[in-house]
């Protein structure tokens, strides 16, 4: 099942989309589940299902406003440095991490799939980072990894923007250039670990304009997706609905000579083959 969070007349609402658009759940069972995180935390996939099925399209997709499938998760973890080569592009000799670096974003600094990416006016260094993006069912504190596969509810995509000038801001933190606000974007759906099963393997593509700057698979991650779901939760308690962007490959803009950084009008298209299309275009901040 491919789950989204749509604008419909100004009212945030949720559904299903299907071959020929969106099947809308907000009327069908939004009584009982006022959006997909609450969906997830009443484990009410089935519902969903039955909702749906033979059911016609309510929405054409392409005259809907796509917001991030999650609303409003209580987490919303990033993974960095997490591909095969990412740490050779620092060029700084280090050795291969132990454990993975991590950031956290605000939703505010994300939007959804069509809809514009914003670059601020305090910076022209906007980049792109196209990421797989893991969306917790089950929550749960200190979870095994063998049962960590169990907690994952789908999967989504993340164009992890960032602002790179900003990164270092701090002495020691990422977070200035990570959280301009919608300067990154998640969706356009959730496929649901039914479908589509997270153990992969699972490729991600970035295009800039049609043209391919990253592509992996996450065969070459350093930390796996259930090492990933282990190590968080032993720290924090994952919740329903809480988002883990997984890291992005080798290619971005700033790895360039020059760097390339993204411009007003630029199509920005992350891809992976078994979930869909992410397609965001930057708009310079008026």
């Amino acid at each position: 099942m491919r789950l989204l969070s749509y604008l419909l007349d100004g009212e945030a609402r949720y559904g299903a989309a299907v071959d020929g658009g969106v099947v809308d759940l907000t009327r069908r069972i939004g009584r009982d589940y006022s959006d997909v995180k609450a969906l997830i935390a009443a484990n009410a996939l089935a519902d969903a299902q039955e909702a749906v099925a033979g059911q016609k399209p309510d929405h054409a997709l392409d005259q809907l406003v796509l917001l991030p499938p999650v609303l409003a998760p209580e987490k919303l973890w990033c993974i960095g440095v997490n591909y095969a080569e990412r740490n050779a592009e620092y060029k700084d000799n280090s050795d291969l991490p132990k454990y993975p670096s991590l950031f956290v974003r605000s939703m505010s600094s994300m939007t959804g799939s069509g809809q514009p990416i914003e670059k601020p006016r305090v910076s022209d260094q906007l980049d792109y980072e196209g990421e797989l993006v893991i969306v917790v069912g089950q929550g749960g504190r200190h979870i095994p990894r063998e049962r960590a596969w169990s907690h994952i509810f789908g999967m989504t995509l993340c164009n992890e923007g960032t602002i790179r000038d900003w990164l270092r801001h701090g002495k020691f933190n990422v977070t200035q250039g990570k959280n301009f606000d919608r300067s990154g974007s998640i969706g356009p759906w959730i496929v649901t670990a039914d479908e589509l099963d997270p153990r992969g393997p699972h490729d991600i593509t970035t295009r800039v304009n049609g043209e391919v700057r990253q592509q992996d698979t996450t065969e070459r991650l350093m930390f796996p997706f259930d090492f990933l779901i282990s190590y968080l939760s032993t720290f924090a308690t994952l919740k329903p609905g809480d988002m883990i962007v997984t890291g992005t490959p080798t290619g971005a803009g700033a790895r360039f000579d020059p760097p390339r950084w993204l411009r007003d009008g630029d199509v920005v298209e992350v891809e992976s083959s078994r979930i869909g299309v992410l397609r965001n275009t930057v708009a310079a901040e008026q």
